[in-house]
């Protein structure tokens, strides 16, 4: 109802009065009943406008009794006059409380009827929002107001004189009809919701209030009874009550006006036990006081959005809680309290806690490879603050020896499945080099989506200090083994080193004779002095004797001038005789003068010169073998054999090939320029199963050929030479890791294409590699244009064949 009166002219004196009983609107009949005009009794109270009025204090406890919402109809009082020794007169006043969209609540409607004509009663009750409508004792319809016609369906000539249960169903005029209980009780009923029905038959929800109607001498007979549609109201209640996040409202005062279900079990009150209750007695919040939100919010008429802050459940114990606060305004634009809600961020807070207390770094990326977390392992490890890793390039942060075409997230979203315990090297926020050893595996959400990735990674500085030290246990030198047998000679090398006796060092070709042999020079006395090394099998006889012992000007036709042999060359040093079975005899009888007495002779000279050399030999021949067949002479084999070193093959120590492995891509790493930090666990596995007869020196030549074709991160199988490369299929998902940088679309693509192909196109068993639903592969296959090489090679037949 329109609180604006002044234009409705009716013989009632018409008032709408606030809940200070102060005059809003009045008619132009009030001006009359109380000679005011209309502007002068805005603002004034009742007793203001009838000073002599001895009935005032009735008015009063007549408005507080419809205080609760139920109105009170045709009550007659007397009126005494507004001037002096104007006469007092009965009027009949009817009060009804105002609740319409329009009207605050609190309203009251006030009508004071000195002409007691029903045609006017029926008007003013037609002015009202509300329906209204009055009975009897007997429970018959007396009147019956258009607000009442428009919300049942029913006419006023259609109800009038019918029973309220003629129209009303049994759940408000049954066995406990709500007007029947205040006729008999003489009280109002409380507000009761129910489902009506109207005319036509559709429901909805209903409010209505019941109280008894009194005539002058205070006896009633009969009742009224005022009720509206209350599904706006109700829907509010229900879609508050279906918010998941906790919803309270206050009023200026700060005190509890509404509290949602959410509320309720975030915090562990009920709703009846916090209504009208300041809102810091119950949250105790960690901004309540001066820094109140909401107080700011009603203050500054502006809405602050997504404050962390901790409140107090009913326990005591504290909620982690994100919140929102804004004014609450009227239809008027008044800022009239305000509302707040409130998230529990509990589950959020713990994992965050949990990846916080976890020694290794986790991060996770978008579609995008933009970073959307990072703890504080991640932190400590890299350097990086959170802050300033969030948003950026995951290649940005890391620098990694595998950013861009091995990326272990790319890999493992395209494979589909986790890749675990690789060791790489990063760069921290100052640029120097971490080793890590990290493992990945995609996000998916709940229908098998790939929404971006995670990869953990432990600071292997640590670690690798601790293995470089277990490395020096299996080296000695340059010579890297953890085998029995060398471990039994790397025991004694250091002392046969030391001894100036000739060593005889007998093994497989590639089995590392020369390095052993340089192992022995580096601990010996004479590391100062020359280490020559002298390949016997590679020098013609004519050639080797000049070679070792010099030869002077003239022995033979091309000798102008002399010069100084090996022997010569290695004085004080180490002389380095490899492959000593291929010497021919004329040469293993000097050499064997040498072993006894010291000295030689330079071709073309009767002079000995005396030798200062150690000397150490090497064959992959048998010597004792030689020596029966009268091709090496007895006398040298026992002068060379003093200390004998027998280098087992690579195929017997098999144990040292990841040691090696890594010596040789360290070694090619310097060499090249190429960020290559280790060989794949299934390249790996196929170096491990052959048998090398070629031994280390084989080895070496497969890691340097697999550096041509490998441009960084790890060695794959399809890396190595024929015949250790694989199957087409690993070629081609190694290729996948090894192109540049692809999108996560790409990366998805290529993944359901190969677990297709592998598996035939039997959807449920790709299905089941993969790790997602049937109707999510369906819509990846349609998504991507994706078709069975089979289905398309039988239609193309089909085709050929429709065409004869």
């Amino acid at each position: 109802m329109s609180q604006s009166l002044e234009n409705l002219h009716s013989p009632l004196a018409v008032f709408i009065l606030d809940k200070q009983r102060r005059v809003i609107s009045a008619n132009k009949d009030a001006e009359q009943l109380t000679s005011k005009k209309i502007a002068e009794m805005q603002g004034k109270n009742l007793d203001e406008l009838f000073p002599q009025h001895k009935e005032t204090s009735s008015l009063d406890n007549l408005i507080q009794q419809t205080e609760n919402g139920h109105p009170i109809s045709k009550h007659s009082i007397l009126l005494a006059g507004t001037e002096l020794g104007a006469p007092a007169q009965t009027v009949l006043t009817s009060i009804i409380p105002l609740h319409g969209a329009t009207n605050k609540p609190g309203n009251t409607l006030l009508t004071l009827d000195i002409t007691n004509q029903s045609v006017h009663h029926q008007l003013l009750l037609n002015s009202v929002e509300e329906g209204v409508l009055t009975v009897n004792k007997q429970l018959e319809i007396t009147t019956f107001n258009s607000s009442a016609e428009k919300l049942t369906g029913w006419s006023r000539e259609e109800v009038i004189g019918k029973k309220c249960n003629q129209v009303f169903p049994p759940e408000i005029c049954g066995n406990s009809c709500l007007i029947q209980r205040s006729i008999t009780e003489e009280r109002p009923i409380a507000v009761h919701t129910v489902s009506m029905p109207r005319k036509d038959g559709k429901s909805f929800p209903l409010s209505l209030k019941s109280s008894p109607l009194f005539d002058q001498n205070g006896l009633v007979i009969g009742g009224v009874q005022t009720f509206h549609d209350c599904t706006d109201e109700l829907y509010s209640d229900l879609i508050l009550s279906s918010v998941a996040d906790g919803v309270f409202t206050i009023d200026k005062n700060r005190l509890i006006t509404s509290f949602n279900a959410a509320a309720e079990g975030i915090t562990g009150w009920t709703r009846e036990e916090v209504i009208g209750k300041p809102c810091h007695t119950i949250f105790h919040s960690s901004v309540c006081g001066s820094a109140c939100l909401l107080q700011k919010a009603i203050d500054l008429n502006n809405s602050f959005i997504d404050r962390s802050i901790f409140i107090k459940g009913k326990a005591g114990n504290s909620i982690p809680v994100t919140i929102s606060s804004s004014p609450l305004l009227d239809d008027f634009g008044n800022i009239i309290g305000g509302i707040e809600t409130f998230r529990d961020n509990t589950s959020s807070i713990r994992e965050s806690l949990i990846l916080d207390s976890v020694a290794d770094g986790v991060f996770t990326v978008d579609r995008n490879w933009k970073i959307t977390s990072f703890n504080n392992a991640a932190e400590e490890i890299t350097g990086w603050d959170k802050e300033d890793a969030m948003g950026k390039s995951c290649s940005d942060i890391f620098h990694s020896s595998i950013c861009g075409k091995n990326c272990a997230i790319a890999e493992s979203l395209y494979t589909g499945k986790a890749a675990s315990n690789r060791s790489i090297t990063i760069l921290n926020k100052a640029g120097e080099k971490i080793p890590i050893s990290i493992s990945a595996a995609p996000l998916t959400d709940h229908e098998g989506n790939i929404i971006g990735g995670v990869e953990t990674f432990r600071d292997l500085t640590t670690i690798t200090a601790l293995r470089n030290q277990l490395k020096q246990k299996y080296t000695f030198d340059e010579i890297i083994s953890k085998s029995k047998a060398m471990q039994r000679l790397f025991n004694i090398m250091p002392d046969i080193a030391r001894s100036p006796s000739t060593v005889l060092i007998l093994g497989e070709s590639g089995t590392g004779k020369e390095l052993i042999a340089r192992a022995l020079f580096n601990a010996s006395s004479r590391r100062e002095k020359p280490f020559i090394v002298v390949n016997c099998g590679a020098l013609p006889e004519t050639l080797l004797e000049s070679e070792l012992f010099g030869y002077k000007a003239g022995a033979f036709t091309d000798a102008r001038k002399d010069k100084a042999g090996r022997f010569a060359a290695a004085e004080g040093g180490t002389l380095f005789l490899d492959e000593i079975g291929d010497i021919p005899t004329s040469v293993q009888v000097k050499l064997l003068r040498v072993l006894q007495e010291k000295i030689y002779e330079p071709l073309g000279s009767n002079t000995p010169v005396k030798a200062d050399v150690r000397i150490i030999t090497a064959t992959n021949r048998d010597l004792q073998s030689l020596v029966r067949e009268g091709l090496f002479r007895d006398d040298l084999f026992y002068r060379l054999n003093v200390v004998k070193i027998n280098l087992p093959p690579l195929r017997d120590r098999k144990e040292d090939i990841p040691l090696l492995i890594d010596h040789f891509i360290r070694k090619y790493s310097a060499e090249q320029g190429k960020d290559i930090v280790g060989m794949s666990s299934g390249a790996l596995s196929i170096l491990m199963r052959y048998d090398y007869p070629g031994n280390i020196r084989e080895l070496e030549n497969i890691v340097e050929y697999s550096f041509i074709l490998c441009e960084g991160g790890y060695i794959q199988s399809h890396h190595l030479p024929e015949p250790f490369s694989t199957a087409p299929e690993a070629q081609t998902t190694g290729t996948a890791s090894n192109s540049n940088a692809q999108s996560l679309e790409e990366i998805e693509k290529q993944a359901i294409i190969i677990a297709l192909d592998r598996n035939k196109w039997r959807k449920m068993r790709t299905c089941d590699e993969l790790k997602i639903s049937k109707d999510t592969l369906r819509r990846k296959i349609k998504k991507y244009g994706l078709t069975n090489p089979v289905d398309d090679k039988l239609k193309k037949q089909k085709k050929t064949l429709d065409t004869f």
